[in-house]
């Protein structure tokens, strides 16, 4: 009985059409080319390289997109386990037409050649967003992005803002905000007028949020620079001037900087900060968001470059050191703000559930990177049907680069959400299949709607 429900229910949560509300796309080339643009995702070749595939091997400059495809091939044996590798085979079966169980060295080959021309069809985009049912996908773009040359009600803008909060010390991210703004920064107020132009900009283009991915030892604060200690006030406008008037302005306050170039200069007065700069301009975009009435997502502990020797994105991890109590002041202090949170480990999700059934502008978002396995999915999801108020609950995003993942990524969810329904509150509750599936969509589709304001 148990199974068969399960069936029903996600046959119906199968047939929603649904909006991504987080995804890595270009909407310039959404769809992919060859089978290296699947399977040169990072899960595949970062677990073929802790499989022992060379990471030389797999970076190699140059290399030939059906060569990699063969490289890679060789450890799939190994992962079959996998539920990334499962991915990959459903992508095959649903848009290649692929029969058998496993991809090998013996069939690899007249795959890929299938897939290149299926790839090549002119209406590839379309087909594969159509057999996805898939008709929104959020983007992530760079904070100097023009937003121009693709349809915005299809790729909806995001702004994010990694760059302007931990990196505005590079010459280059300062160069890049001079270009898409007008405005040459100098001072908290020409810093802040830009950021605005900024939120402008994407608003006008049909943004509907703004993003940002923090490590686990970041404290947001407000740091009001009118009541700060002199030194630290002018540390903050070495760090956003321009670096004729930085030197002068280390030289002043330090030491000479004759023997150091500008990027040298910007990471050592970037290390007198400890991160207080940081904090000024989350704050900053903070306020925007509430201005602009955009959610602002929070991907919260990523620790970058924990693996030195990995591939390319298979570098960073998490750790236990985060604690949704170091957001308390920023909830606070934003009510009218939407906060969608997704946390990197599994084991942070009693702690987002609690901060979710409590603070109104708190959101649980999405199964994010490592806490993306069915396992995980279906624990996390029971907590958070149990205890989240369900206008409360976006259930997935895809966090794709290319079109193809949304397919496999969302069934492997529907199957797990639709277990949940069935044995938590149809068979555990009494609920109706009905009301069970009717919050199944809620979740899957309505939320996204009403949190991010998108139809």
């Amino acid at each position: 009985m148990s199974e068969q429900l399960r069936t029903r229910i996600f046959d119906e949560l199968e047939s929603l059409v649904l909006i991504d509300p987080h995804t890595h796309i270009n909407p310039h080339a959404a769809a992919s080319t060859t089978l290296a643009d699947i399977m040169g995702y990072h899960y595949y070749t970062e677990l073929a390289h802790s499989a022992g595939l060379p990471r030389e091997q797999i970076e190699e400059p140059g290399l030939d997109p059906k060569e990699k495809v063969g490289r890679l091939v060789t450890r799939l044996g190994e992962l079959g386990n996998t539920i990334q590798v499962s991915w990959l085979i459903e992508m095959c079966r649903e848009f290649f037409g692929f029969d058998d169980e496993r991809i090998t060295t013996d069939n690899w080959e007249a795959l890929y050649d299938r897939a290149a021309e299926k790839m090549a069809a002119a209406d590839w985009e379309e087909q594969v967003l159509s057999h996805s049912k898939l008709e929104g996908v959020f983007l992530t773009n760079d904070f100097d992005d023009p937003l121009e040359g693709f349809d915005t009600t299809r790729y909806i803008p995001c702004l994010r803002t990694d760059d302007l909060v931990f990196k505005l010390h590079e010459p280059s991210v300062r160069e890049r905000l001079a270009k898409a703004t007008g405005i040459e920064v100098g001072d908290a107020k020409t810093l802040r007028e830009a950021i605005g132009k900024l939120f402008d900009h994407f608003v006008s283009k049909g943004a509907k949020a703004c993003a940002i991915s923090l490590p686990p030892h970041f404290w947001p604060e407000p740091s009001p620079l009118d009541s700060i200690h002199e030194s630290m006030r002018a540390t903050f406008e070495m760090m956003v001037c321009s670096p004729g008037k930085r030197r002068e302005m280390y030289e002043e306050h330090y030491f000479e900087a004759d023997d150091m170039t500008d990027e040298e200069l910007a990471q050592e007065i970037d290390s007198h900060s400890n991160g207080f700069a940081s904090k000024v301009i989350f704050w900053m975009i903070a306020e925007m968001c509430a201005e602009h009435n955009l959610p602002f997502d929070l991907m919260i502990g990523v620790n970058r470059g924990v693996y030195a020797s990995g591939v390319y994105q298979g570098q960073d991890l998490y750790n236990r050191q985060t604690s949704l109590h170091q957001y308390a002041e920023l909830f606070n202090a934003f009510p009218n703000v939407t906060f969608p949170i997704s946390v990197l480990d599994h084991t942070a999700n009693p702690e987002l559930v609690s901060y979710a059934w409590i603070f109104p502008n708190v959101v649980t978002n999405g199964h994010w990177w490592y806490s993306n396995i069915p396992t995980f999915i279906e624990t996390d999801t029971r907590s958070r049907l149990e205890a989240v108020p369900e206008s409360k609950i976006i259930g997935y995003y895809s966090d794709m680069y290319k079109l193809e993942f949304a397919l496999p990524k969302f069934r492997m969810y529907r199957r797990a959400l639709a277990k949940v329904l069935a044995e938590n509150f149809i068979i555990d509750r009494g609920w109706s299949e009905q009301r069970a599936i009717d919050l199944g969509k809620r979740v899957l589709r309505g939320n996204v709607e009403s949190v991010f304001n998108v139809s």
